[in-house]
Protein backbone atom coordinates (compact mmCIF):
# COMPACT_ATOMS: atom_id res chain seq x y z
CA UNK A 1 0.00 0.00 0.00
CA UNK A 2 1.25 3.50 -0.85
CA UNK A 3 0.44 6.64 1.16
CA UNK A 4 1.16 10.18 0.04
CA UNK A 5 2.48 12.48 2.74
CA UNK A 6 0.78 15.86 2.58
CA UNK A 7 4.03 17.68 3.31
CA UNK A 8 7.37 18.64 1.80
CA UNK A 9 9.22 17.85 5.05
CA UNK A 10 11.75 15.05 4.57
CA UNK A 11 12.17 14.69 8.34
CA UNK A 12 8.47 13.88 8.71
CA UNK A 13 8.75 11.50 5.77
CA UNK A 14 11.60 9.55 7.40
CA UNK A 15 9.70 9.27 10.68
CA UNK A 16 6.54 8.07 8.95
CA UNK A 17 8.45 5.61 6.77
CA UNK A 18 10.14 4.11 9.82
CA UNK A 19 6.89 3.46 11.69
CA UNK A 20 4.45 2.73 8.88
CA UNK A 21 6.97 0.74 6.85
CA UNK A 22 6.69 -2.00 9.47
CA UNK A 23 3.14 -2.55 8.17
CA UNK A 24 4.25 -2.73 4.56
CA UNK A 25 3.14 0.84 3.85
CA UNK A 26 5.26 2.87 1.44
CA UNK A 27 5.14 6.59 2.21
CA UNK A 28 6.13 9.13 -0.45
CA UNK A 29 6.17 12.92 -0.48
CA UNK A 30 3.50 14.67 -2.50
CA UNK A 31 6.29 16.22 -4.58
CA UNK A 32 7.35 12.68 -5.63
CA UNK A 33 4.02 12.56 -7.49
CA UNK A 34 4.46 16.03 -8.98
CA UNK A 35 2.04 17.64 -6.52
CA UNK A 36 2.87 21.05 -5.05
CA UNK A 37 -0.28 21.58 -3.00
CA UNK A 38 -0.33 24.10 -0.16
CA UNK A 39 -3.91 23.98 1.12
CA UNK A 40 -4.88 26.82 3.44
CA UNK A 41 -4.72 25.62 7.03
CA UNK A 42 -7.71 27.56 8.29
CA UNK A 43 -8.91 25.03 10.86
CA UNK A 44 -9.22 25.92 14.52
CA UNK A 45 -7.61 22.70 15.79
CA UNK A 46 -4.61 20.54 14.93
CA UNK A 47 -6.99 17.78 13.76
CA UNK A 48 -8.90 20.11 11.43
CA UNK A 49 -5.68 21.37 9.81
CA UNK A 50 -4.35 17.82 9.36
CA UNK A 51 -7.69 16.81 7.77
CA UNK A 52 -7.56 19.77 5.34
CA UNK A 53 -4.09 18.73 4.14
CA UNK A 54 -4.76 14.97 3.94
CA UNK A 55 -8.07 15.41 2.12
CA UNK A 56 -6.60 17.80 -0.48
CA UNK A 57 -3.68 15.49 -1.29
CA UNK A 58 -5.91 12.38 -1.37
CA UNK A 59 -8.28 14.09 -3.82
CA UNK A 60 -5.41 15.29 -6.04
CA UNK A 61 -3.52 11.98 -6.05
CA UNK A 62 -6.30 9.40 -5.85
CA UNK A 63 -4.19 7.61 -3.23
CA UNK A 64 -4.48 7.36 0.55
CA UNK A 65 -2.94 10.51 2.03
CA UNK A 66 -1.52 11.16 5.47
CA UNK A 67 -0.95 14.52 7.13
CA UNK A 68 -0.10 15.81 10.53
CA UNK A 69 -0.41 19.14 12.22
CA UNK A 70 1.77 19.76 15.23
CA UNK A 71 2.64 22.54 17.58
CA UNK A 72 3.92 23.71 20.92
CA UNK A 73 1.35 24.55 23.60
CA UNK A 74 2.64 26.63 26.53
CA UNK A 75 0.48 26.77 29.67
CA UNK A 76 1.55 30.29 30.72
CA UNK A 77 0.61 31.58 27.25
CA UNK A 78 -2.87 30.07 27.31
CA UNK A 79 -1.82 27.24 24.99
CA UNK A 80 -0.07 29.49 22.48
CA UNK A 81 1.50 29.29 20.03
CA UNK A 82 -0.56 26.09 19.43
CA UNK A 83 -1.82 25.76 15.86
CA UNK A 84 0.13 28.92 14.99
CA UNK A 85 3.51 27.47 16.06
CA UNK A 86 5.00 27.62 12.55
CA UNK A 87 3.74 31.19 12.10
CA UNK A 88 4.24 32.49 15.65
CA UNK A 89 4.68 36.24 15.71
CA UNK A 90 4.48 36.35 11.92
CA UNK A 91 8.11 35.19 11.87
CA UNK A 92 9.59 32.87 9.25
CA UNK A 93 12.59 31.58 11.20
CA UNK A 94 12.76 28.90 13.92
CA UNK A 95 15.27 30.79 16.04
CA UNK A 96 13.34 34.05 15.85
CA UNK A 97 10.12 32.26 16.86
CA UNK A 98 11.61 30.55 19.91
CA UNK A 99 13.37 33.75 20.96
CA UNK A 100 10.02 35.56 20.80
CA UNK A 101 8.46 32.80 22.89
CA UNK A 102 11.22 33.09 25.50
CA UNK A 103 10.70 36.87 25.59
CA UNK A 104 6.94 36.40 26.04
CA UNK A 105 7.59 34.03 28.96
CA UNK A 106 9.76 36.48 30.94
CA UNK A 107 8.51 36.50 34.51
CA UNK A 108 6.21 33.51 34.02
CA UNK A 109 5.93 31.39 37.15
CA UNK A 110 5.15 28.19 35.28
CA UNK A 111 7.03 26.92 32.23
CA UNK A 112 4.97 23.78 31.63
CA UNK A 113 4.36 22.98 27.97
CA UNK A 114 3.67 20.12 25.60
CA UNK A 115 4.04 19.32 21.95
CA UNK A 116 0.84 18.06 20.32
CA UNK A 117 0.31 16.23 17.03
CA UNK A 118 -2.81 15.22 15.18
CA UNK A 119 -2.33 12.71 12.35
CA UNK A 120 -5.06 12.08 9.79
CA UNK A 121 -5.13 9.52 7.01
CA UNK A 122 -7.79 9.91 4.29
CA UNK A 123 -8.63 7.04 1.94
CA UNK A 124 -10.25 7.32 -1.51
CA UNK A 125 -13.14 5.11 -0.31
CA UNK A 126 -14.06 7.77 2.28
CA UNK A 127 -12.50 6.10 5.31
CA UNK A 128 -10.60 8.38 7.69
CA UNK A 129 -8.23 7.38 10.47
CA UNK A 130 -7.05 9.83 13.12
CA UNK A 131 -4.57 9.70 15.98
CA UNK A 132 -3.24 12.16 18.55
CA UNK A 133 0.06 12.30 20.41
CA UNK A 134 1.64 14.51 23.07
CA UNK A 135 5.03 14.97 24.67
CA UNK A 136 5.12 16.88 27.97
CA UNK A 137 7.98 19.08 29.11
CA UNK A 138 8.93 22.58 30.15
CA UNK A 139 10.34 25.64 28.43
CA UNK A 140 14.01 26.39 29.09
CA UNK A 141 15.31 29.84 29.96
CA UNK A 142 17.82 29.68 27.11
CA UNK A 143 18.30 27.43 24.06
CA UNK A 144 20.23 24.21 24.53
CA UNK A 145 21.52 21.69 21.95
CA UNK A 146 22.24 21.69 18.26
CA UNK A 147 19.85 19.04 16.92
CA UNK A 148 16.20 18.97 16.01
CA UNK A 149 14.25 21.87 14.57
CA UNK A 150 11.56 24.34 15.51
CA UNK A 151 11.19 24.78 19.26
CA UNK A 152 13.39 21.76 20.14
CA UNK A 153 16.26 23.88 21.59
CA UNK A 154 13.97 25.36 24.26
CA UNK A 155 11.75 22.33 24.96
CA UNK A 156 13.09 20.47 27.99
CA UNK A 157 12.15 16.82 28.41
CA UNK A 158 13.79 16.74 31.86
CA UNK A 159 15.82 19.11 34.04
CA UNK A 160 18.98 18.78 31.94
CA UNK A 161 17.97 17.80 28.41
CA UNK A 162 16.27 19.71 25.62
CA UNK A 163 14.71 17.96 22.66
CA UNK A 164 17.59 19.42 20.58
CA UNK A 165 20.11 17.38 22.62
CA UNK A 166 18.59 14.06 21.53
CA UNK A 167 19.63 11.89 18.62
CA UNK A 168 16.96 11.30 15.98
CA UNK A 169 16.44 7.79 17.36
CA UNK A 170 16.01 9.06 20.93
CA UNK A 171 13.59 11.77 19.80
CA UNK A 172 11.59 9.31 17.71
CA UNK A 173 11.02 7.13 20.78
CA UNK A 174 9.38 9.89 22.84
CA UNK A 175 8.09 12.51 20.42
CA UNK A 176 4.48 13.54 20.04
CA UNK A 177 4.55 12.58 16.35
CA UNK A 178 5.98 9.13 17.07
CA UNK A 179 3.26 8.50 19.67
CA UNK A 180 0.52 9.52 17.23
CA UNK A 181 2.02 7.41 14.43
CA UNK A 182 2.21 4.37 16.71
CA UNK A 183 -1.52 4.77 17.43
CA UNK A 184 -2.24 5.23 13.72
CA UNK A 185 -0.19 2.13 12.89
CA UNK A 186 -2.30 0.12 15.36
CA UNK A 187 -5.47 1.33 13.61
CA UNK A 188 -4.02 0.56 10.16
CA UNK A 189 -3.13 -2.98 11.20
CA UNK A 190 -6.87 -3.60 11.74
CA UNK A 191 -7.76 -2.37 8.24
Amino acid sequence: MKFVLASHNKGKLAEMQRILGQLGVEVVLQSDLGLALEPEENGTTFAENAMIKAKAVMQASGLPAIADDSGLCVDALGGAPGIYSARYGGLDDDKARYQLLLQNLRGAMTRAAHFHTSVVCCFPDGDVLTAEGECAGTIAYAPQGEGGFGYDPIFMIDDDTSMACLTDEEKNRISHRAKALEKLAAELSKK
